[in-house]
């Protein structure tokens, strides 16, 4: 006998912020009616720490503060055991978004060795010979707004041979001058970077103009801390040899889900960074990176 188990949230957006109440329904629908034990209904949110390869030798005593952190857990009998009609049957459920003690809830944020998220779990429990069924639904928290203003500070910048770092024979490079402006890096989430980038000389022709977006991810404790960095999204701005002196405008949108805003805990901390990526043709490759800091507004 088929039975199908759903989850539906009220919000098609399925964003909610702490203190409001998930509610949705539980679908049931089955050609004729079923038995079952019981149908529970639970909401959990998790931060889930994972080492990278080359930290995992290095910290042994890191395994203790690399279990998950638990943010939230409830827990509902929606149904007890008994007989479930026929038909399309829909259960109405509310959790309310509230923490226990002096926990807070993070923003939903899925990255590399950083997993913050939040998910409602539907159980039905069925006779022997019967499957039991499961179904998970993923929601989405976004953090209080901040009440401050964000004032945005531009951030100028200027590259030349003589201003990169990490170099081994800086006489080899061919000679280059390129200028430009972040209008910030301390920005509003929902709202794009932008800037421009001025190529206004170069012995050797540009071959490619990109922007890459990177999230440092640091996960530790007492004994140390791991910390990577690993690429988002990469957007080319330019390609070819661009015209000298012609204002390249940068323009990104951070997206939704893996990236929030900037945030530091005692075990774990989410930063990000922007790179603008210059490519020669001589495929040497110059890179000027910038701190961002990420706010919700």
């Amino acid at each position: 006998m088929s039975v199908t188990l759903d989850i539906k949230l009220k919000r098609a957006n399925k964003v909610y912020h702490e203190g409001e109440t998930v509610a949705g329904v539980i679908l049931l629908s089955c050609k004729e009616a079923m038995q079952h034990h019981g149908i529970s209904l639970s909401m959990e949110g998790i931060v889930n720490l994972q080492l990278s390869s080359k930290s995992v030798g290095v910290f042994e005593a890191f395994y203790n503060s690399v279990k998950p952190i638990q943010l939230i857990s409830s827990n509902v009998e929606v149904a007890k055991a008994g007989k479930i009609p026929g038909g399309k049957t829909e259960i109405p459920f509310e959790f309310p978004l509230n923490t226990k003690g002096n926990k807070v809830l993070y923003e939903t944020y899925h990255g590399v060795f950083v997993n913050i998220q939040y998910t409602l779990r539907c159980d039905l429990k069925r006779p022997l010979l019967a499957k039991d069924l499961s179904r998970n639904c993923e929601f989405i928290v976004h953090c209080q707004p901040q009440k401050a203003k964000v004032v945005p500070t531009p951030v100028k910048f200027t590259i030349t041979p003589d201003t990169l770092q990490n170099i081994r024979e800086r006489s080899l490079l061919p000679k280059f001058l390129i200028r430009g402006h972040l209008d910030a890096t301390s920005c509003v989430i929902s709202q794009p970077l932008t800037g421009e980038v001025v190529v206004e000389k170069s012995e050797v022709p540009v071959k490619s103009i990109e922007l890459q977006l990177v999230r440092v991810e640091t996960c530790g404790c007492a004994e140390g801390y791991a910390r990577d960095a690993t690429e988002i999204q990469n957007i080319q701005i330019a390609e070819g040899d661009v015209c000298h002196g012609l204002p390249i405008p940068i323009y990104m949108v951070f997206p939704r889900l893996f990236t929030c805003p900037t945030l530091e805990t005692t075990n774990f901390k989410v930063e990000f960074e922007i790179n603008i990526v210059i490519v020669l043709h001589d495929d040497h490759l110059i890179t000027e990176n910038f701190p961002l800091k990420l706010c919700r507004v």
